[in-house]
C-alpha cells in the first residue's frame, strides 16, 4: 500500500499545484506529462527485457491469452448493463456505451459527446478516469484478494500504458507483457465497442 500512498499524494500534489501554483503557460501546454510516461514504459520495458523468465509467461499461456482481453470487456459491459438498470437518467444502451470505455477516457469520451452529446461524454470521460485511479490506488488490494490477473482487468486499456508501470511493480515482471498484450487489444477494440453500441 506504501505505493499506493505514495501515487495518491503525488496525484493530490499535483492537483494542488495546478489550482494554486500559478504556473506559466509554457508548462501547462507542454508535453512533459507524456515524456515522463515515456520515460515510466522505456524502464518498464528494461525490466521485463532483462528478465529471461518474462517470456516464458507467453509461451505457457498459449491461446489463453486472448482469453483475458475478452473476458474484461465482456465484465465490463455486463458491470455497466447491470449498473444501467438502477440509473435513472441513462439509458441500458448508453450505460453499455459508457462502459464499453474500457479505462480508455480520451477517445470514448469524445466519441460518446459526438454521438450521444456532452453530457454523456463527461460521464464517460469522469467513469474512465476513475476506473484508471481506482488501479494506481488500489493493485495491491486487488492482487492479494483476487489474483495476479486483477489490475490488469481493473485497468483495461490503461495496461499497455499508464497503469503499467503500477502493475509490474505489484504482479510482477512476468504479468507485464500479459497487460501490454491485453491493453493493446482492448484499445483496439474501444472504438468498435462504442460506435457498435451506440449505431
Amino acid at each position: 500500500m506504501k505505493g499506493s500512498l505514495i501515487i495518491l499524494l503525488c496525484f493530490v500534489s499535483g492537483v494542488v499545484t495546478g489550482l494554486f501554483g500559478n504556473l506559466s503557460p509554457a508548462i501547462m501546454d507542454s508535453d512533459l506529462t507524456l515524456w515522463v510516461l515515456y520515460l515510466l514504459i522505456f524502464f518498464v520495458g528494461i525490466s521485463i527485457g532483462g528478465d529471461s523468465t518474462t517470456f516464458s509467461v507467453l509461451k505457457k499461456s498459449n491461446v489463453r491469452i486472448v482469453l483475458i482481453p475478452i473476458s474484461i470487456a465482456a465484465g465490463s459491459l455486463g458491470g455497466a448493463a447491470v449498473a444501467g438498470l438502477f440509473l435513472e437518467d441513462i439509458t441500458l444502451k448508453d450505460a453499455m456505451a459508457i462502459g464499453s470505455g474500457l479505462g480508455y477516457y480520451s477517445i470514448s469520451s469524445i466519441y460518446i459527446t459526438e454521438m450521444r452529446g456532452e453530457v454523456l461524454g463527461t460521464v464517460a470521460l469522469l467513469s474512465n478516469i476513475l476506473r484508471e485511479i481506482f488501479t494506481l490506488l488500489s493493485a495491491p488490494l486487488l492482487v492479494a484478494w483476487f489474483g495476479r490477473t486483477a489490475p490488469i482487468a481493473s485497468a483495461g486499456a490503461t495496461a499497455m500504458d499508464t497503469t503499467l508501470p503500477i502493475i509490474t511493480m505489484n504482479s510482477g515482471k512476468r504479468y507485464a507483457i500479459i497487460a501490454l498484450f491485453s491493453g493493446v487489444v482492448l484499445t483496439i477494440a474501444v472504438p468498435v465497442l462504442v460506435t457498435f453500441i451506440l449505431s
